[in-house]
């Protein structure tokens, strides 16, 4: 794959990508009066966001060996087709039951599409393989930053249908393209049969990339923590309203993007190593401060001065750990790639109960379990160093 093609190739992996938070995010304004018309209730609803990561993670591990085994183009295509009918069909439910049913099928879909990505990313920039997550990352960042203002529009101009067929359209737009520009990346060696547990054989035996998944993993667990309770700490604790707060978090992920444009110029330079290292010094610093912040209840501009920062951080280091796990397995990078997924999906899921349990109405426990998957991350990394020593 040649450099040439890389900029128009790494904007249509961002825009398949994107199918994910946009699935997530866009129905979020239109939950109460789904609940209405279906006939149910506000929490009925919301278990499709839930039942949605559940089918992801699990489409994801059965979708990753797919992908190193028959290619990745047919299976961004067959995932692509499926999400746009899920979608379809979404917009013409009546009732809740059949509507998680399709929330099931869209993410099983989307799943097999986006896990492609990344085998593909690495295949174009090899080596530099952070640079190129970078770029999709950052691409990619608009779908949430967008995706609720998306919905609240289509909610005043017609109706929560009309959420899920823009979200077809979307999705159709994509597989047109994809059908049209999206590149074989197969490895010559591939193998012919399907070997689903082959491919988590290999990238688990490869100890040397436990460390990095592990990183990956924590710093998820803190992205999750984020999204689970900063709509209570914004809202609730500090009483901001709902403008106020949707302009908090566009800055927030304002801030994703911004890292990831950095750590597209810098890290071709530096390595993903020091960038990584880099920005969990700073992490620690920001997990620090927004403790100390919470704990001492001070206003909201110093919670906000730490919590941007400190995803940024995170974005930073996910970013650079998953491009140094793809570049350990080049030719199972479907695996790979599921085996983050999973796992992302799964530490993320327990950020719900942790919140809940360790509940006090202020945003101490929010601080502390941020803090607690940036010191986690710590010793992941303080593990690889210890292993690099090791094998030297």
């Amino acid at each position: 794959m040649t450099a040439k093609p890389a900029g128009w190739i790494i904007v249509l992996l961002a825009a398949i990508v994107a199918t994910t938070p946009l699935a997530i995010d866009m129905y979020l304004p239109a939950m109460p009066l789904m609940a209405q018309q279906l006939n149910t209730s506000i929490g009925m609803v919301q278990q499709s966001l839930s039942i949605f990561l559940a089918f992801f993670g699990i489409s994801m591990l059965l979708c990753g060996p797919l992908a190193d085994s028959l290619g990745r183009r047919p299976l961004a295509i067959f995932g692509l087709t499926g999400f746009v009918l899920a979608s379809i069909a979404l917009s013409l439910v009546s009732s809740i039951e059949w509507f998680l049913f399709w929330r099931a099928i869209q993410a099983l879909c989307g799943a097999a599409a986006t896990v492609v990505v990344p085998g593909i990313v690495r295949h174009i920039y090899q080596e530099h393989t952070a640079k190129g997550m970078s770029y999709v990352s950052m691409i990619m960042m608009l779908a949430p930053l967008l995706a609720p203002a998306i919905g609240s529009g289509i909610l005043w101009l017609a109706n929560w249908q009309m959420i899920f067929v823009t979200l077809a359209a979307y999705a159709a737009l994509v597989l047109l393209i994809s059908i049209k520009a999206l590149p074989e990346i197969k490895a010559a060696d591939s193998p012919k049969k399907i070997a689903l547990l082959a491919g988590y054989k290999i990238v688990f035996a490869n100890k040397s990339a436990w460390p990095d998944i592990a990183t990956s993993m924590f710093a998820s667990f803190s992205f999750f923590c984020f999204l689970t309770a900063v709509p209570f700490v914004y809202i609730q604790f500090f009483g901001v309203d709902e403008q106020q707060f949707s302009v908090l978090f566009g800055f927030n992920v304002l801030m994703l993007m911004l890292a990831n444009l950095i750590n597209s110029r810098l890290v071709t330079r530096l390595g993903p190593q020091r960038m990584l290292r880099a920005g969990l010094a700073l992490a620690l610093v920001s997990a620090s401060a927004l403790t100390f912040f919470s704990l001492w209840q001070l206003e909201l501009y110093y919670t906000v001065l730490a919590i941007a920062p400190l995803m940024a951080c995170l974005s930073l280091i996910a970013t650079n750990a998953d491009a140094m796990i793809l570049m350990k397995f080049p030719d199972n990078s479907g695996s790979a790639t599921a085996v983050i997924g999973t796992l992302r999906f799964g530490i993320g899921s327990l950020a719900g109960p942790l919140l809940a349990l360790f509940y006090t109405g202020t945003a101490v426990p929010f601080a502390l379990l941020m803090l607690a998957g940036v010191l986690l991350i710590a010793v992941s990394q303080l593990w690889h160093t210890s292993g690099n020593q090791t094998a030297g």
